[in-house]
């Protein structure tokens, strides 16, 4: 017994002198390619193929789109929240060399080499447009999984959704990983959503991928290297579309595939005043009554976390607000809606209903061990709803019901990323995802989109044919079906004020129109000039709310003094009375997936100051409005007018060539705003409401110039699903050189409009029109978009009135085509 350590010490020793060449090597992961086919065939949808790696697949997504898609699995993941659109059977047929495989699309060919499987994009006649590096191609680090492109010389690229930095992502990596990042910085990556969507542009080519896949995902545009761009998915399939065309093209073949968004309620597009938090009742119908009586246009009011009884979902706090459905009929009668916050965490608190019911019905995210998971926020300790089945989402939903028959038709997602205290939501919690099964590491992307879909289909089933209101902070590709997103807790800074900007372009690149940021900056205090510049450039963004943080100082528009208070009013008045033209945009949006807020890389791509840091927050409100942002303290500024086009100034009507750079004035009461030659601009009489009906004078404004235009004009009743239907107004515009003509009236709904002020810009001559033979005499006005400041200081330098002279006449908005030869 004695000997016995001696031996295993003997042992021991032993074991760890023995020569290198005898022991096990531990295996370090190293990265690895996909090597070349050992077999494959041809389907009526594409190919399906395997290497000794991985297995490929190449699916038919249409004329303008094709999906590639490498497993290691045997069974390829075709799981998705974000598609919407199936494969479709090919027209066309394979070449297949010894070499090579060789397919046609509209207006691209793939080229896969079959040793080693490599995947290249080809014009028609032979321009490289995308191309895997030839060494690297797609290949994985352990579970890694990753496709390697060669940068093209100029290359940059666009999109990536709701990431900050420059429009230009060249240099730049990025990681989508949805995260609760209150007051993010400018230079922050992973903020709320995840969109793994862009855009490259190179030599006057263009083309999209989107990578589907709901794990961690990593995005490399040359980053410390010049050889490559990449993305990666941590776990899961490599799962990508690609797409070729125009920018406009390949949004539209994008959003084909991740769907487009609902035309939204009008009353949504109006301006929306916010606070953390408005109670108790009597503050916030104090707030609506105050916009009445300033006659500052507005349409929304809010409800923060402190109306609910200690932060409990779907609960009044009874002190605060006694009688919600009183309160709600008040400001019904003054033309207000209001949206209320929704957190997901469900109170574990005994006799508190949903909570009980939560259990009772089994909707909540679990650990492996089956118990539900609870995580800190708000209320205290919560449990979640697994948003990624299809029972929780409907149980969600039906608890709206307990909002909606107040009369509650708008709703606000918050903290859906998700959030709690810790900020580290354990990876390891089971979903369901719709009963295939995953994890917190697959499903945390997709959380927010899906807590925003519970909500939109529960709310609309509950408001029996009105159209919801519903706004997420949180979202994942494809969120435009359910829902509006906005930028999250911004701060009150010139540098977030065009972050903002930047946020909401790029959110428009990657298919989601109705986006916007806090005006005038959620954390800290906007100072006057700050405020007054925020909210001119917040008219012309699809989603406009003035919004701030508990213990900062009031922010409605009159808070600020008299002279932002007129500032607020003229611009908030100018959106109203854009709406026709506003409205307009966001249908388009339904047809063919283009933002209302458009970067000009959407149209310009090609030219380089649009990628300038002087210019790059410039976009397109619609398809005719070019915004220029500017700091809040430049009196004069440089803005860059786009090649191809003409523009006039919209303040004075005075008259630029396109593919130059021009010095505007821009005092705190002035946003550079232009507008394109040839545009034609639906606008009505002012409004307090958007619930209000304005005269029944349509105000077209028809701008000379331009190589022709064609204008969808759009209406329907802007509060139902009856549009989806045929009850809708729409007709097409044109003007061609001096011909405006006004196309047949397509649809069932009757418009709001009787006459037609045609309001001529840069016509100056024209002292007539003819309609049908028939000459008519043109008017010469003095027309402004906005009011004069009131001059203040009585010894300060004098506030200039601009405007432009105009030549107008009125016409019957007849539903017949009708021409008007102008002069």
């Amino acid at each position: 017994m004695a000997l016995l350590p001696t031996f295993a010490t003997f042992l021991r020793e032993f074991i760890l002198l023995l020569p290198h060449k005898y022991m096990i090597k531990y295996q370090h992961t190293t990265h690895q390619s996909l090597g070349a086919f050992s077999e494959y065939a041809l389907t009526d949808q594409g190919l399906s193929g395997r290497t000794a790696e991985a297995n490929v697949r190449v699916l038919n997504y249409g004329p303008k789109a094709v999906r590639i898609s490498v497993s290691q699995q045997e069974v390829f993941d075709d799981f998705s929240f974000a598609v919407v659109s199936e494969p479709q059977n090919l027209t066309q047929s394979w070449e297949d060399t010894a070499d090579l495989l060789r397919l046609s699309w509209d207006g691209f060919v793939l080229e896969i080499q079959k040793n080693p499987v490599r995947f290249r994009f080809l014009t028609p006649d032979g321009k490289v447009i995308n191309e895997d590096d030839p060494a690297f191609g797609t290949a994985w680090l352990g579970p890694q999984m990753s496709a390697y492109k060669v940068l093209q010389e100029g290359e940059r690229f666009i999109g990536l959704g709701e990431k900050t930095g420059n429009l230009d992502r060249r240099g730049e990596g990025y990681t989508n990983w949805t995260t609760d990042y209150f007051a993010y910085p400018n230079e922050a990556d992973m903020i709320y959503g995840a969109h793994p969507f862009y855009m490259g542009l190179h030599n006057g080519l263009a083309y999209g991928i989107f990578l589907d896949n709901t794990y961690k995902t990593h995005f490399n545009f040359g980053a410390s290297n010049d050889r490559f761009s990449s993305f990666t998915a941590e776990e899961g399939d490599l799962n990508y579309y690609f797409f070729a065309g125009t920018p406009a093209e390949i949004l539209k073949a994008y959003t084909d595939l991740t769907g487009r968004a609902p035309m939204p309620p009008k009353w949504s597009l109006g301006y929306q005043q916010c606070r953390y938090s408005y109670y108790p009742d009597h503050e916030l119908l104090t707030v609506a009554k105050t916009f009445r009586d300033k006659q500052i246009p507005a349409d929304v009011v809010y409800c923060d976390i402190h109306y609910m009884d200690k932060y409990k979902i779907f609960s009044w706090d009874q002190e605060r607000f006694p009688d919600p459905k009183g309160m709600m009929d008040t400001l019904t009668d003054q033309g207000f809606h209001l949206v209320v916050i929704a957190d997901p965490g469900i109170k574990k608190q005994e006799g508190y209903a949903p909570y009980e019911d939560g259990v009772k019905e089994d909707v909540f995210i679990k650990y492996p061990d089956g118990q539900p998971y609870s995580g800190e926020v708000w209320p205290g300790w919560c449990h979640f709803p697994d948003f990624s089945d299809e029972r929780a989402r409907r149980w969600w939903g039906d608890w709206f019901r307990e909002y909606t028959k107040d009369g509650l038709e708008g709703f606000w997602n918050d903290m859906n990323e998700p959030a709690t205290w810790g900020h580290r939501i354990p990876e390891l919690l089971n979903m369901s995802f719709e009963g295939e099964g995953g994890s917190m590491r697959r499903g945390r992307n997709i959380y927010g989109m899906q807590m925003a879909r519970a909500t939109y289909d529960g709310v609309k089933k509950h408001l029996k044919g009105k159209r919801p209101f519903n706004l997420t902070r949180s979202s994942y590709a494809g969120i435009q079906r359910y829902s509006a997103v906005w930028t999250g807790d911004n701060i009150a800074s010139d540098e977030h004020m065009l972050l903002g900007v930047r946020l909401v372009n790029s959110l428009g690149l990657t298919g989601i129109p109705y986006t916007g940021p806090d005006v005038g900056g959620f954390m800290g205090e906007a100072g006057v000039d700050l405020f007054a510049r925020w909210i001119s450039i917040g008219a012309f963004t699809p989603f406009f709310r003035g919004h701030s943080m508990v213990n900062t100082r009031d922010t409605e528009p009159w808070t600020f003094g008299e002279e932002v208070e007129e500032i607020s009013r003229n611009y908030i008045s100018l959106r109203y009375r854009l709406m026709p033209y506003i409205y307009g945009a966001f249908y388009e949006a339904t047809q063919n997936g283009l933002p209302v807020s458009r970067s000009l890389a959407i149209e310009h791509g090609t030219e380089a100051p649009v990628f300038d840091s002087a210019y790059q927050e410039q976009f397109l409100c619609g398809p005719y409005i070019l915004v220029a942002p500017v700091e809040s303290d430049q009196k004069f500024t440089k803005v860059y007018l786009p090649a191809g086009k003409d523009w006039y100034d919209l303040h004075s009507g005075e008259f630029h060539t396109g593919g130059q750079e021009v010095y505007a004035d821009s005092p705190n009461w002035r946003l550079p705003l232009y507008i394109q030659a040839g545009a034609i601009l639906p606008m009505q009489t002012l409004v307090q409401s958007l619930t209000e009906k304005p005269e029944p004078v349509l105000h077209l404004h028809v701008y000379a110039g331009g190589d022709g235009t064609n204008y969808t004009y759009y209406e329907d009743d802007g509060a139902t699903y009856e549009h989806e239907g045929g009850a809708y107004y729409r007709r097409t515009i044109q003007l061609q050189g001096n011909t405006l003509s006004l196309g047949a009236v397509e649809g069932s709904f009757a418009t709001n409009f009787e006459t037609v002020k045609v309001i001529l810009h840069g016509f100056e001559q024209s002292e007539q029109v003819t309609v049908g033979g028939q000459s008519h005499g043109t008017s010469a006005e003095m027309h402004r978009y906005t009011e004069p400041i009131t001059q203040f200081d009585p010894v300060g330098v004098p506030i200039p009135v601009v405007q432009q002279p105009v030549r107008t006449v009125e016409l019957p908005f007849s539903a017949e085509p009708f021409e008007v030869k102008i002069g």
